[in-house]
């Protein structure tokens, strides 16, 4: 990928700031997991190109940010881009999903491949909650702010998620079969 450099900033202490530079080559060092999370969030290849291009160009023209927030700004900004093109809604408003509790031998797992299967067939809403919460780690907070929704809409929505990508592997615990999901 080769991206036009330019200053941003035109601050007295510019090298506090991310530059087009920084931008550049971040998401060139990082184009395959920031790919990924276009492609988690959106479940769609085009749509997670646009996504993806959109968060480089609102990175490299957007606000100005300090470097040390230069990779959380990109996501942020390949997040809010996915949240524009898929408008994620809640559609089980009235349901209060139930705590999980996942048995500890279905902490990791070995077929990584299936679980993102596993995530990409998950309904929009319920994506969006389990990896703006689990996988990229963004407060309930602010996953309720970003998506437009209540908090316990992200909690029930992120269960439920959890609950149908653990259900495969649930299945085979029950059945006798032992999935070693640590290596």
């Amino acid at each position: 990928m080769n991206l036009l450099c330019t200053n941003r900033t035109t601050t007295d202490k510019p090298e506090k700031y991310a530059t087009s530079c920084d931008f550049a080559t971040l998401f060139t060092e990082e184009m395959s997991s920031l790919f990924r999370l276009s492609l988690l969030l959106t479940s769609d290849q085009e749509k997670a190109e646009r996504c993806f291009l959109g968060g480089v160009n609102d990175s490299l023209q957007g606000t100005p940010v300090l470097k040390k927030w230069a990779s959380s700004w990109a996501k942020r900004m390949i997040v809010e881009n996915a949240i524009r093109i898929m408008a994620p809604r809640p559609n089980h408003a009235g349901k209060t999903a139930r705590a999980v509790q996942l048995e500890p031998e279905l902490q990791t797992v070995r077929d990584k491949d299936a679980v993102i299967a596993s995530v990409l067939e998950l309904a929009d809403f319920e994506r969006f909650a389990f990896v703006m919460s689990v996988l990229g780690r963004y407060p309930d907070q602010e996953c309720s702010v970003l998506l437009g929704c209540t908090l316990q809409q992200i909690r029930d929505a992120r269960v439920r998620a959890l609950q149908q990508i653990a259900e495969p592997y649930t299945k085979d615990a029950m059945a006798g079969r032992t999935v070693d999901l640590l290596s």
